[in-house]
């Protein structure tokens, strides 16, 4: 079985070490080149990866250019496995693998199909989330499920922990569906379509913290946008400040203006938000600096939002 894996971040990654480990007759690397990484905030780079494992590896900037699809013609692909490519994959490239192509998705499809689906999530306060394996076709993450796994999100969840829980379940629903397409019984269990939802692309700009919210809210953009996103943040003096990690405080004595700090010492600074809430700052980034501790930057009195 001849397979061609395209993606460029670290479930991509995690694809490429499932397909070289289940004794297939040849894999296929396309990824980006290394000047087109920053497509993606997650992007990782797979040559020394695809080196380790003797993968062939080819750059292309667009799955659908002709080039490629020339490429993929001449590979004489059974199956193509598109995990971690933001790219629309067109009819065109759609119908080059000889018996399919499978998408992945981080969200339990038909729900949260779309874009940014682990940020959502979490904004989402959902309590349950998925990995699934689909059959691509046109349709916006709308074929048939081939393998799909569900497990919680904690009360605490941050876009970190989640995604390391989507790695964990794509390696093994990968494996699975692997085996199962060697040996020609794959499944393929049409979605329901009257629950699919959908969710809409963010930019790095929808991580701007209003200080008016209440803190609850505030507290779980912070974790829904941090690593390996671009983070939630706010200005302090008149630059941008990156807000890696908070803490929801509770029954605070303090009152303020939304957006002041506090109180300063080596566990965070407490900041005022909307309805006498209050969130503890721990882990933030200044402009053109390195993360550090919150109270490394922050004073009493601060303002954060001017």
């Amino acid at each position: 079985m001849n397979v061609a894996l395209v993606g460029a971040v670290e479930s991509s990654r995690i694809a490429l070490e499932v397909l070289t480990s289940a004794g297939l007759d040849s894999v296929t690397l396309l990824t980006l080149p290394t000047d087109k990484l920053h497509r993606h905030s997650d992007a990782v780079d797979l040559r020394p990866a695809a080196a380790r494992h003797g993968v062939e590896c080819v750059e292309t900037a667009n799955i659908n250019s002709d080039e490629t699809l020339d490429l993929l013609r001449q590979l004489d692909i059974d199956f193509s496995f598109v995990i971690g490519w933001s790219q629309i994959c067109r009819s065109s490239f759609l119908g080059v693998a000889r018996r399919g192509t499978i998408g992945y998705h981080p969200a339990p499809l038909p729900e949260n199909r779309g874009r940014a689906v682990i940020p959502w999530t979490i904004l989402q306060g959902r309590d349950t989330t998925g990995s699934t394996l689909f059959w691509m076709h046109e349709g916006m993450d709308s074929g048939d499920v081939l393998g799909q796994e569900s497990f919680p999100v904690s009360p605490s969840e941050t876009a970190t922990t989640m995604y390391q829980k989507h790695m964990d379940a794509l390696a093994r629903i990968l494996a699975t569906a692997t085996e199962s397409l060697k040996a020609g019984d794959a499944p393929r269990r049409p979605q329901d379509h009257s629950l699919a939802t959908y969710c809409s692309q963010r930019r790095p700009e929808d991580g701007l913290i209003d200080w008016t919210r209440p803190a609850s809210e505030i507290e779980r953009l912070i974790r829904a946008t941090t690593r390996p996103y671009p983070g939630a943040f706010t200005t302090l003096r008149g630059e941008s400040l990156v807000v890696w990690r908070a803490a929801l405080e509770e029954d605070s004595p303090y009152w303020g203006i939304p957006g002041q700090v506090q109180t300063v010492d080596d566990s965070g600074a407490l900041v005022q938000c909307g309805g006498r809430g209050h969130i503890r700052l721990v882990e933030v980034e200044p402009e053109g600096g390195e993360s550090v501790s919150a109270h490394q930057v922050l004073a009493r009195q601060d303002r954060l939002g001017r």
